[in-house]
């Protein structure tokens, strides 16, 4: 059972202006590949605290195997999460962010623009996703089947 984090990057969603509805769509996405959602938080576009409930959800508890961050992957001048997520990283994992925007602009040719990241700290898989509910779902899908090899590997035991 894989278990999931899911982090909502949004000043507006984190000051309850706007509700989250990328969060819930990766929830679902999750559940439908069996695994189960074990954390999730909204914080602001603040790399501060982004990196501090990365690093929180990669030491545990709650035992986290994957954390899934959706939002401030873009170009805005608040979008920080490949930032804050790069500070935590302990290994980068390139071939995941490649896939993603490299699917992406099969439907969108603005996927080019996303700066997410992927990689790992521990035993912990972290993938930035993009902010929007199809956006970020579909992204996930793209990389979702070299989630458990990864997890594996991460476990010393993959290869």
């Amino acid at each position: 059972m894989v278990r999931v984090g899911i982090l909502t990057v949004s000043d507006r969603s984190s000051r309850g202006e706007r509700p989250d509805a990328s969060g819930p769509a990766l929830a679902e996405a999750a559940a439908r590949r069996g695994w189960s959602v074990a954390a999730r938080a909204t914080v602001p576009d603040e790399a501060a605290a982004i990196s501090a409930c990365l690093r929180r959800w990669c030491e545990g508890p709650p035992a986290v195997d994957l954390v899934l961050t959706t939002g401030g992957t873009g170009l805005g001048p608040r979008d920080v999460t490949p930032e804050a997520t790069r500070e935590v990283l302990e290994k980068e994992l390139p071939g995941f962010s490649e896939r993603m925007r490299r699917e992406g602009e099969k439907s969108s040719p603005h996927a080019a623009l996303s700066r997410g990241l992927c990689g790992a700290r521990g035993r912990t898989l972290i993938l930035n996703l993009p902010g929007s509910p199809r956006g970020c779902v579909e992204s996930l899908e793209t990389v979702a089947g070299l989630v458990p090899h990864a997890l594996l590997m991460l476990a010393g035991e993959g290869h």
